[in-house]
């Protein structure tokens, strides 16, 4: 069985596979429109409504700025297929930025274990300097931290 590096590396690549493969695609959510125009008695005032359209339109922001076209009845099928590929690519892109966390984070684990190798511990680390021992419960408290306290030696 593939480790979970392999594995990873393996989808990474699948992804690259198809990116390339995406073909033509467009940014946007492509929208269908009616209106009402301003004439009066057209059939768009009348009861009930028969509005203008439909007229395709697709939105969206590019470098922080919104962005809307018209789109002609006749490239809609073709629009339409472009905003999906867009959306492909997405979520293309958000399953390879999780895949190269999680293989970096593999790889990083991996290093640490080559450059610190488990060692046998017999005797007891020595604690940090300004960090108080572990004493047994038993053990009476060192002197210096009794006078501190203000404890006096009747001695």
């Amino acid at each position: 069985m593939a480790s979970r590096p392999q594995v990873l590396e393996a989808r990474i690549a699948r992804i690259k596979t198809a990116l390339a493969a995406l073909g033509p695609l467009r940014p946007g959510t492509l929208s269908e429109q009616y209106n009402v125009c301003g004439t009066a008695g057209c059939r768009c005032k009348a009861d009930p409504p028969q509005k203008h359209g439909p007229y395709y339109q697709v939105s969206f922001t590019w470098h922080g700025q919104s962005h809307s076209e018209f789109v002609r009845r006749e490239d809609v099928a073709t629009v339409r297929q472009q905003v999906l590929r867009y959306q492909r690519l997405r979520s293309l892109i958000d399953a390879w930025i999780a895949a190269a966390l999680e293989l970096a984070q593999w790889r990083r684990h991996e290093a640490r274990a080559l450059r610190n190798p488990p060692r046998s511990r017999p005797f007891a680390r020595k604690p940090a300097p300004g960090v108080r021992e572990a004493r047994p419960p038993h053990a009476p408290e060192p002197r210096e931290n009794l006078q501190q306290s203000g404890f006096r030696d009747r001695n």
